[in-house]
């Protein structure tokens, strides 16, 4: 057996049944193994959307996804996306080719260092130099890429070692690794915080997302009773229906939300990764926090808890929940506090004004989105939008980056989800500047035969950028640019498009997309003069108001 078909037999072994990427000359020995095997080869347009598409498969099912480069240019356009799965606790794992290694036939051309750009941004980076190790290097990749805490693993396979004969080497077999339960010791020490608290909050993070911690953080909030707001990558952790629920700290201070925070003599923060925005900023002279997480907190400026409970998050949670149930009741004034929030939130949601205000582009899509339906987001100005105001009943259905924060990985990150559902309502969410930088991918999603639909936000600027340039008193310059016709766009493609001219046909537009299937693109003009409004202004008039009204 070749070294190649020793890695496809190895992937098989895993579990895997699809690889994403774009192959070159040092992989065809593995394409031609991938030819027979069971795994399916999606061949996308550009790298870095391949290895996206992976890191959303292990953000969704919490298995790795895999993507395939070649050497050189093609496994650098790896690295952003590696960066991503990174930061944002995707587990994948990256195979990238190289030139053989026991010749140099071709001296140096296209040979960088990839085993060493990639080091920095993985768990792991690492060269395979013999095709007989292949079965336990596999099996270490994906056992590394899974462990707590998630993210990706790359392996570099020469073609020498690629085309070497192995033999006869036998498969690792593969094995779930059970987390440590956190000792009773923890979780009494957190409860008598808890129990003495006046106003005690739970926080869920991005590590609260784990796609199989979802119904016990439900269960945890029914029986304490305790008030919750999340983070915005913890968002849908718990059902944002819940009568506990005061909102989604999609920025660091001074929000409705941080009024919550701020009446707080006790945060209890559930998954949160420091790799994330801050949704709070601690001082000596705040409240008290307790860090529940896989591994034991990041201790930085603004995050630095008292006490720890470390392990398995749903058991130490289920044994926490058991100290404190029927001991808690919830302070009367949250009640208040949190119709107040909500209102504020959903303000002007309903404008007709046109182009369309965030907020009623965030309204009209939460009307045609079912509970389960996934909205894939890039990043951009309305990301803030839709994590301040979008209503989240269902773990993982609004997919966004707040660790890494790329422009580019909404449409991608999209079509894994439609993938992976195809019976589920899909929608990506782009700016105008992040579509264009992976838009190519509209034509692996028709290929690939998804049901999409595409929601582009056209201000013809990075708009986040010039918002902030704004807001600090620079001059409006740099950040515009031109847009193709993307009607147009879409039909060249194979797909259907549409622009909305008033508020009142973005609902329609969205409904008859879906109903209609495949591959859907609409353009949606935006009036960001809420970003001024709203998130600035009426926050800074907040501040000053002596109730905080």
């Amino acid at each position: 057996m070749k070294g190649s078909d020793l890695l496809v037999a190895a992937l098989e072994n895993e579990g895997v049944d699809r690889i994403f990427g774009v192959p070159g000359e040092e992989n065809l020995a593995v394409v031609e193994s991938l030819r027979r095997s069971s795994i399916e080869l999606v061949v996308t347009r550009h790298e870095q959307p391949a290895a996206f598409l992976a890191a959303t498969y292990g953000r969704l099912t919490g298995k790795p996804g895999v993507a395939l480069s070649t050497l050189g240019p093609g496994a650098l356009n790896f690295v952003t996306a590696a960066a991503y799965g990174f930061l944002g606790a995707m587990p994948m794992v990256l195979i990238t080719g190289q030139k053989a290694i026991r010749q140099s036939r071709q001296a140096h051309f296209q040979i960088v260092d990839v085993v060493a750009a990639m080091r920095p941004l993985t768990k792991q980076s690492q060269q395979i130099v013999s095709a007989s190790s292949i079965p336990t290097l596999v099996r270490n990749a994906f056992r590394i890429a899974v462990e707590e805490r998630p993210g990706p693993v790359h392996l570099e396979l020469p073609e020498d070692v690629a085309a070497e004969e192995a033999g006869d080497v036998a498969l690792v077999p593969a094995h779930a690794a059970a987390l440590p339960v956190p000792p009773p010791e923890a979780i009494e020490r957190a409860a008598e915080l808890i129990l003495a608290a006046r106003f005690p909050l739970l926080m869920f993070g991005a590590g609260a997302s784990r796609p199989q911690l979802a119904p016990a953080l439900s269960e945890f909030v029914r029986r304490v009773r305790i008030p919750f707001f999340n983070t915005q990558m913890g968002k849908g952790s718990v059902g944002g229906a819940s009568e506990f629920y005061l909102g989604t700290a999609a920025l660091s201070e001074r929000d409705y939300v941080h009024r919550a925070i701020d009446r707080a003599d006790l945060i209890v923060t559930i998954g949160h990764d420091t790799v994330e925005k801050p949704p709070f900023l601690m001082s000596r002279d705040r409240h008290q926090v307790i860090h529940v997480g896989f591994a034991p907190a990041t201790v930085e400026e603004v995050y630095f808890p008292q006490t720890e409970i470390i392990g398995d998050i749903a058991k130490g949670l289920e044994l926490l929940a058991g100290r404190l149930e029927g001991k808690l009741k919830m302070n009367p004034d949250w009640v208040a506090l949190r119709k107040n929030i909500l209102d504020h939130i959903t303000d002007r949601a309903e404008e007709d004004r046109f182009p369309l205000t965030p907020q009623r582009i965030v309204h009209d899509v939460r009307q045609v989105m079912p509970p389960d339906g996934i909205v894939a987001l890039d990043n951009g100005m309305y990301k803030i939008w839709f994590a301040r105001n979008y209503r989240t009943d269902v773990a993982n259905t609004l997919l966004l980056d707040n660790a890494l924060a790329t422009m580019g990985a909404g449409l991608p990150s999209g079509m894994m989800a439609a993938l992976l559902y195809h019976k589920r309502r899909v929608l990506v969410v782009a700016g105008d500047g992040g579509f264009m930088m992976n838009s190519q991918e509209l034509e692996t999603a028709i290929r690939m035969k998804l049901n999409l639909v595409v929601l582009i936000i056209e201000d013809h600027a990075y708009g986040m950028i010039r918002w902030k340039q704004a807001v600090d008193h620079f001059a409006d310059w740099g950040l515009t640019f031109g847009n193709p016709d993307f009607v147009a766009y879409a039909a060249a493609y194979g797909a259907q498009g549409r622009r909305i001219a008033a508020a009142s046909e973005l609902i329609p537009a969205l409904e008859q997309a879906f109903s209609a299937g495949g591959v859907h693109l609409i353009a949606v003009p935006i009036d960001y003069s809420e970003n001024t409004r709203v998130l600035v202004d009426e926050l800074r008039s907040m501040q000053d108001s002596p109730d905080g009204s």
